[in-house]
């Protein structure tokens, strides 16, 4: 595939500086760049040596200008980059049709030129919509409703009664809709609480590879518009995600916990059940978050150590600022009484 820079920018709504039929037919990296690639310049560490890339375009900030050099323009370079990247590689094909190696239900729907790999098993009464790509050994249990373009990657999971919206992607591995993890105790042992609800996964979502969603022990976990997931990420029972809120890898979010719109948990983030966080959150990796956060917080931190004496520290750390500022005064009162006796 070839395309001129100014196909490139139309595709973008960005704009071009220097040539703008210069002819382009790959992606690349700002120092593997070669003369029909076109690579990111997002940084001053990038721009400052823009005159020494064999690209044959950059992509720019808006406002950047370098006289002789083929540009880009575009208020998010990265943005514009990874849409012009999945243009000149977009994501595997597998032939239309149902394979003739799948397991088919009753009742089952197929959309228009979806597209279902080999040694699939997918139940009764489920629809799956118009273009959907489904990879080898998917399993959808029964009654599960699946939208338009999703795209299912090998030995996905998604169990009965569960719903994917639109352009939903899960990559390899991942399971959708499995048992909370809900047991009662008692003097003989632990008596397992049935889960009776579902996953509800909304439009525009991509759930990265090992992942697992656990179903509502009643009602829903719900996965909203926009949100993504990075691998071996957990949500259990009853959760709610918000729009476009980001979860890096190895993050676990225990039950009936409500996620705002565009949080981001970094990696490693525990985050105890049965609490709210606010919208806009950004939690630093490793971190554990065990009492509500309200919207806007910039969070980070967490150290194991005796339950006492944690709660000892927790009552402590809000008074820190206070008694530095005390620490402080009496250093200075000790260094005056000190000078008074020389």
């Amino acid at each position: 595939m070839e395309k001129t820079l100014a196909e490139l920018a139309e595709w973008v709504e960005g704009r071009v500086s220097g040539n703008a039929q210069q002819m382009i037919s790959d992606a690349a990296p700002f120092e593997n760049a070669g003369h029909k690639a076109i690579t990111l310049a997002r940084s001053a560490k990038y721009l400052n040596r823009i005159e020494s890339s064999h690209a044959g375009a950059v992509i720019v900030p808006e406002e950047f200008e370098k006289p002789g050099v083929n540009l880009l323009h575009t208020s998010n370079p990265y943005a514009a980059f990874a849409r012009i990247l999945a243009l000149f590689y977009p994501a595997e094909q597998l032939p239309l049709g149902v394979h003739p190696s799948v397991v088919v239900g009753a009742h089952t729907e197929f959309g228009t030129d979806a597209a279902i790999g080999p040694m699939t098993v997918i139940g009764n009464h489920v629809r799956i919509g118009n273009r959907a790509t489904i990879y080898p050994g998917v399993v959808i249990g029964n009654h599960v409703t699946i939208g338009d373009d999703v795209r299912l990657y090998p030995n996905v999971t998604v169990l009965e009664r569960c719903r994917l919206g639109h352009r939903v992607t899960i990559h390899a591995g991942s399971v959708i809709g499995s048992d909370g993890f809900g047991f009662a105790p008692d003097a003989d042992g632990y008596h397992k609480i049935p889960h009776t609800g579902i996953v509800q996964i909304d439009d525009d979502v991509e759930i990265g590879a090992a992942n697992t969603i656990d179903r509502g022990t009643f009602g829903k976990t719900h996965i909203k518009d926009g949100v993504k997931t990075d691998n071996l990420v957990h949500i259990a029972h009853n959760v709610t995600v918000g729009e476009n809120t980001v979860l890096v890898a190895q993050v676990g979010i225990s039950g009936s916990t409500t996620i705002g719109r565009h949080v981001v948990l970094a990696g490693q983030v525990g985050v105890a059940g049965h609490i709210q966080i606010g919208d806009h959150v950004m939690v630093g990796g490793q971190s554990g978050i065990a009492s509500d956060v309200p919207a806007g917080q910039i969070l980070s931190g967490s150290v194991a150590m005796p339950h006492k004496t944690w709660l000892r520290v927790q009552r402590t750390i809000p008074h820190l600022p206070e008694l530095r500022k005390r620490v402080s005064a009496l250093e200075k009162q000790m260094r005056r009484l000190e000078d008074g006796d020389n």
